[in-house]
């Protein structure tokens, strides 16, 4: 008989190799063909619930690895919150209206703008949901568990009604209104844009400043040769100019340059004559801004005034004190001459172009950039362009054209923010904030948020449901919106336009305004914020098996200005309270280097391609591993470390259920009071270690998990409890009470810690689950492990903690005999220790039920309670002498023993080794041992 038969040698099928682009898909279809998303919620039917509502992501495109980051984390969540027993539901969503599907028809060659509405938005919805299709392929690679047989989509006759029921709720409250004001304008869009629609880019602009001729200076100004110094970054607004504004608290100086003197104000005095290049200037006369209200300005190119008007908007910090005022195009011009009453005169079109309404015909038809140097030369040529220089400064852009936007003042509908801006904040700070800043910035955006451009001129999108009577008199009423809203549940928003306004009214609908009963529709669509603002309508509050308000919304911090702050709006308006209990932000996915990925850098990296060459586990590893509070790094090196962990993770797994595989949970299990010292230390810290890691789960808090989890691997099984397990697994006779106390715990590790990282890893654990003994089917079935009560749970961490740093001494002292060739592997060594009286009791006390020797894998251990030698060596609580072990080799137990060959039938083993054998192994003792 083989010695090596006689050994317990750990077995399984479980693979060191994870074939992850493989089995992943052979593990989803499988989730999938079983229903395992319906069969986990049906087990926790009537618990308590978990709703997290997910954001739509725009349908267009494969995902990137911001969607990965987004969804796993949600899906980590979820899962989490399943096997806590909570009823836990994951409807995903989908964006689907909005300008980037209307413009990748353009390149296909659709012109919209000469088709029928109907019909180009049939080639829109058939577009959005082939990207749909596209991307729930995708996600469901993944590892995502999700309702994805019924997601929600805005484009949805359902979700579609909903929102025209919110739009007429908030209308009946008399937070709708129409007006003409400057508003984001994107030419290259031909459409209004929201707040969250721009972006800032740094583009070079034109500086200047010009002198408007004082024309009347209300007696205290002259009207000879003085003029008003304004400075712009945008001189083809000058056309357009009404007033001159001043801040009224300011102080102000005339100043003398050669005959000419110009109004400027006194804290800007002298970098204004720095920049203009005024050597010789003296300041003649002191004025208050507010004593400069109502005087008029001749305006420098056309016969207009330019009245002078008093703001705290205007501001030190840069130009002259005096603020260049066009109405039409900024909104501080157009609320400053609301104020008095000036015109919102705005003569630019859809396009960027100036209109006929500019008085100068040299500008009709020229589009607004290209006016920047025609307008300087025509200041120039009149003597009123002062100094022209150029600088670079971070200016709004179209986030889908990625093209510069403009203020400009066009007839709208708006949301108004300011009649019930209050209940908002309110909610604010109701609701929790993941990270804290959370709260305080989006109140600080709500708080100073202008009122909301709801109107859309674009054809892709959820209509306004507004009608107009013949004199133009706007109609909305209950009864039009829930008319039209059972309609369009019935044959979706492209009703709109396949009818006429009299058959999308009530039935004998009359208007006073209408007397010929003759209606007409209006033509613009709803901001798309607008729409997935309305999804906890046509969501959370809609559907049976979910819930109002949510208990979670997660996105990129990205959507404070964005799907979080539209949500609020849309919910206060109409509920009186906000859509979510709780919101967790996270950062941009970045490269390595801190860059945006683009395709132009080349730093993209596909999440499908990741899953083909790594696995979806890894992608998954790697969010657990993010720190999303800040922006989050992603690289192929960074990817290949997750790997190295997963790895790491696995092969753990793997000689845990090698060495558990002959171990009956229901038969074998050592009770917990009967285990050795060193057995419970180690129940005791997976104990802890699932509370830790549930509490961090509760947080949302994946990278303490992994980080807890990934330490109690490498720290306190790898490098300790599995590391002299060995000594124990694989010699002991297979039913010892030493071998199955190890085996107990080893099974408990691996039960627990599977559980714990399934939300993180699904398909590993699944696979996992399959070698240990389980009633379960599926690990996505069961619940997180319990958190026990141990009674010596302080004393035994305490005692086990001091033996570990007696520990630590010992190890230094074994690599330095190693270093000095005195001994090879630490079973060459005969330790002794010379502790502390202290440590001599804890050595003491452990050593009666757990062998110390063992644990330190050593072949000799001694505690003496003599004086360290010199040659020891000497720590904080302990010396430590090391010497080769004295005897042979035993070829069983690889330990240095002078008892080899006591036992005269097995003279090649220890009497340790031959006892076992002789026991256990009566065969050997007729045939003998090779």
């Amino acid at each position: 008989m083989k010695i090596k038969e006689t050994l317990n040698l750990g077995k399984t099928k479980f693979k060191m190799r994870g074939n992850l682009p493989v089995r992943e898909a052979e593990w989803e279809k499988e989730w999938e063909d079983n229903k395992l998303y319906e069969q986990r919620l049906k087990l926790n039917q009537g618990n308590p619930r978990f709703d997290l509502h997910d954001g739509p992501p725009f349908a267009n495109g494969n995902i990137h690895m911001g969607h990965s980051l987004n969804k796993i984390s949600k899906d980590i969540i979820v899962r989490y919150k399943n096997m806590r027993g909570f009823y836990a539901p994951f409807v995903p969503g989908w964006d689907t209206h909005g300008l980037p599907i209307e413009q990748q028809l353009a390149k296909q060659g659709v012109d919209r703008k000469t088709m029928d509405r109907a019909k180009y938005r049939e080639l829109c919805r058939q577009f959005a949901m082939e990207q749909i299709e596209k991307q729930r392929t995708d996600f469901k690679r993944l590892g995502i568990l999700a309702d994805w047989d019924h997601p929600y989509i805005t484009l949805q006759p359902e979700f579609e009604a909903e929102e025209i029921r919110v739009f007429g709720k908030m209308f009946e409250k008399g937070y709708i209104y129409k007006g003409k004001k400057p508003v984001y304008w994107s030419w290259s869009s031909e459409s209004t844009l929201a707040e969250a629609e721009v972006e800032y880019h740094d583009v070079k602009s034109p500086n200047i400043y010009v002198a408007f001729p004082v024309k009347d200076g209300k007696g205290i100004l002259d009207t000879e040769n003085t003029y008003f110094i304004i400075w712009t970054t945008t001189p083809w607004t000058i056309p357009a100019n009404l007033g001159i504004s001043v801040n009224p608290q300011f102080d102000y100086s005339v100043v003398q340059v050669g005959d000419k003197k110009y109004v400027v104000g006194t804290s800007r005095l002298e970098a204004v004559a720095e920049t203009l290049g005024w050597e010789n200037y003296e300041v003649v006369q002191h004025l208050k801004g507010s004593e400069m209200d109502r005087m008029v300005a001749k305006h420098p190119l056309y016969d207009q005034d330019s009245l002078v008007m008093t703001g705290m908007h205007v501001t030190a910090d840069d130009g002259t004190g005096l603020v260049h005022t066009a109405p039409g195009f900024g909104e501080d011009d157009f609320n400053v001459g609301q104020r008095y009453g000036l015109p919102v005169f705005s003569p630019i079109d859809n396009k960027g172009c100036f209109t006929d309404e500019v008085p100068d015909p040299d500008l009709v038809g020229m589009f607004y950039d290209d006016a920047n140097k025609v307008v300087v030369e025509k200041l120039e040529a009149v003597g009123a362009l002062l100094k022209l220089s150029f600088f670079t400064h971070s200016y709004p852009h179209d986030w889908r054209t990625k093209k510069p936007v403009i203020f400009r003042a066009t007839t709208q509908w708006f949301a108004s923010i300011s009649k019930f801006r209050n209940e908002i904040l309110d909610e604010i700070n109701k609701a929790s904030f993941m990270p804290s800043w959370g709260q305080t910035r989006l109140y600080n955006m709500i708080k100073d948020r202008g009122d909301w451009v709801i109107s859309r001129q674009r054809a892709w999108g959820v209509p306004l449901p507004i009608f107009y009577a013949e004199d133009g008199t706007p109609i909305v009423t209950p009864e039009t919106i829930e008319h039209l809203a059972k309609i369009v549940e019935k044959e979706g928003t492209n009703a709109w336009y396949t009818h006429t306004a009299e058959e999308l009214l009530p039935e004998g609908f009359t208007s006073e305004h209408s007397p010929n009963g003759k209606f007409t529709k209006e033509q613009d669509i709803l901001d798309v914020w607008f729409d997935s603002g309305s999804s906890w309508a046509g969501v959370m509050k809609n559907r049976d098996n979910l819930n109002y308000p949510a208990d979670l919304y997660l996105e990129g911090s990205d959507q404070y200005r964005g799907w979080f702050n539209s949500s609020l709006i849309t919910s206060v308006a109409t509920q009186g309270k906000a859509p979510y209990k709780q919101v967790l932000s996270q950062g941009f996915v970045l490269d390595d280097k801190g860059h945006k990925m683009s395709k132009s850098l080349g730093n993209v990296i596909s999440p499908n391609d990741v899953i083909k060459k790594m696995g979806a586990e890894i992608i998954r590893l790697w969010v657990a591993q993010a720190d999303t509070t800040s922006d989050v790094a992603v690289s192929y090196d960074i990817l290949n470390q997750a790997a190295e962990s997963y790895r790491k993770i696995r092969n753990t797994f793997r000689y845990m259920l090698a060495n558990t595989s002959d171990f009956d949970p229901e038969t074998d299990r050592v009770v917990y009071d009967d285990l050795r010292s060193v057995d419970q230390y180690l129940e005791v810290k997976l104990n802890d270690l699932v509370k830790s890691c549930l509490d961090a789960y509760d947080r949302f808090d994946f990278t303490t998990v992994f980080k807890q989890v990934f330490k109690f691997i490498s720290n306190d099984l790898s490098a300790f409890y599995l590391d002299f397990a060995k000594d124990v697994l694989y010699i002991e006779a297979q039913n010892s009470k030493e071998r199955r106390s190890m085996q107990t715990v080893i099974y408990d590790a691996a039960v627990k810690l599977a559980k714990v990282l399934t939300p993180i890893l699904p398909h590993t654990m699944e696979e996992i689950w399959g070698f240990l003994h389980e009633k379960e089917a599926y690990i996505q079935l069961t619940n997180m492990p319990e958190v026990e009560t141990y009674a010596n749970h302080d004393e035994l961490l305490a005692d086990w903690q001091q033996f570990m740093a007696v520990r630590d001494d010992v190890l230094k002292a074994l690599e330095e005999a190693r270093n000095a060739k005195l001994i090879g592997k630490s079973f060459e060594a005969a330790v002794t220790l010379y502790p502390s009286e202290e440590v001599r009791e804890l050595l003491a006390k452990l050593n009666s039920d757990s062998e110390l020797r063992e644990i330190l894998i050593v072949s000799k251990l001694t505690i003496s309670s003599e004086d360290a030698p010199a040659s020891a060596t000497n720590y904080e609580n302990v010396a430590v002498s090391v010497e080769p072990a004295e005897g042979e080799e035993c070829p069983r137990c690889r330990m240095i023993r002078t008892d080899l060959g006591e036992d005269k039938d097995l003279p090649q083993l220890c009497g340790r080794c031959a006892k076992i054998v002789r026991e256990n192994f009566p065969e050997a003792l007729e045939e003998g041992l090779e």
